[in-house]
């Protein structure tokens, strides 16, 4: 299958120009028929078949194998969550905390990467430090430093402010050689570029499907670095028949690995969805999608003047940043026009987030509209 043959399968793509894939990536219709087949077998079929949560538990099992074919680990290491965000919370609230604790996170990190943490500074006097880029960019000497007596680092492996691609395998070393645990924001990566968890050896890495993946709100995913619970008494804030090994024990033990993060009933319709939308990227290909969206970025970029232009140049991502003097009006301005794209928190910029299922003619509507000067 072609990008241009899966966009005609995704309705969203027939009223307007949509160029938003970094917020959130509109389904093909097989992934919406998808979610709806499970949710109907879920409610019709199973109550009088194998049952409700048989069933539930069944979608549980493909979705994360779903998940570890896509990260290339197993799918013990895989935690099904609700988002990025309920990913890292997760996590956040796994350790310990106390005063003498430092995390490290970046000034790229979305809101996400940034609350859980200002919580764990007001709650229990943990130290956080920041780590100051220039353009997108991290230096490692920067990190060293930031690195010492680190009890934990959170880091985004593709910016959503920049759409760069940062170091993870190098500050993941870093963070290591001080003792510290890295936390991977990932959710920009699947769907658009290639991923590779072991290489980077981060201890959490945490994503969803509803972006590039082009699946449904509610397909998040947690990878647990295996083993790491036997280095690290990893206890979640919640607990539920999912996180034990048998919840009708007299004491409760902890599933290993990442299912301990797991926790109770949850809907299978979201992660119904998110297997098929791995099947669906699958088929297309990642060399097919990295190398249209590295096109058609191209030719977005030719078409930004230099000073405007906050993205790099050279491709990394299908996320352009472009500077515009009033961003909440450009906004509007192109909603108008049914063009969408987003402004950025502190930034005087517009994002645009150039996907494989977008077109050349997409690209020339949102500069034309722009007005960029030459």
């Amino acid at each position: 299958m072609t990008p241009t043959e899966l966009r005609e399968t995704i309705p969203a793509l027939e009223t307007g120009t949509y160029l938003n894939w970094g917020a959130g990536g509109p389904s093909p219709r097989r992934v919406v028929e998808a979610a709806e087949a499970s949710l109907e077998d879920h409610e019709y079929e199973s109550p009088t078949a194998e049952g409700m949560y048989p069933a539930a538990f069944d979608v549980y099992d493909d979705a994360r194998a779903a998940v570890a074919g896509l990260l290339d680990v197993e799918s013990t290491a895989i935690a099904l969550t609700e988002s990025t965000t309920d990913g890292i919370n997760r996590v956040a609230t796994a350790f310990d905390w106390d005063e003498t604790d430092v995390v490290v996170r970046t000034d790229l990190e979305h809101s996400s990467g940034i609350l859980p943490w200002q919580r764990l500074e007001r709650e229990y006097g943990v130290e956080v430090r920041l780590l100051e880029t220039e353009a997108g960019r991290l230096d490692l000497e920067d990190v060293k430093t930031a690195m010492s007596g680190a009890t934990l680092c959170c880091i985004s492996s593709l910016t959503w402010t920049h759409g760069t691609r940062l170091p993870i395998a190098d500050v993941v070393d870093i963070a290591h050689d001080s003792g510290a645990h890295v936390l991977v924001d990932a959710v920009q990566a699947p769907g658009q570029v290639p991923i590779d968890v072991e290489q980077w050896g981060a201890d959490f890495v945490v994503g969803s499907g509803h972006k590039w993946l082009v699946g449904p709100f509610g397909s998040g995913f947690l990878y647990v670095r295996p083993g790491l619970e036997d280095e690290q008494a990893l206890v979640p804030a919640a607990i539920g028949y999912r996180s034990v090994v048998d919840a009708n024990a007299p004491t409760y033990r902890y599933e290993s690995g990442a299912r301990r993060f797991e926790v109770g009933t949850a809907s299978p319709v979201a992660h119904a969805g998110l297997i098929e939308s791995i099947e669906v990227f699958e088929e297309v290909g990642l060399e097919q999608i990295t190398s249209r969206i590295e096109l058609l970025t191209d030719q977005l970029k030719d078409g930004v003047p230099e000073g405007q232009l906050l993205s790099p140049r050279a491709y990394e991502s299908g996320l352009v940043t472009i500077g515009v003097d009033e961003p909440e009006t450009t906004v509007e301005r192109l909603a108008e026009q049914n063009i969408v794209v987003r402004t950025l928190p502190g930034h005087d910029a517009v994002r645009a987030s150039v996907h494989a299922y977008n077109t050349r003619a997409d690209i020339e509507t949102l500069l034309e509209a722009l007005s960029l000067p030459e």
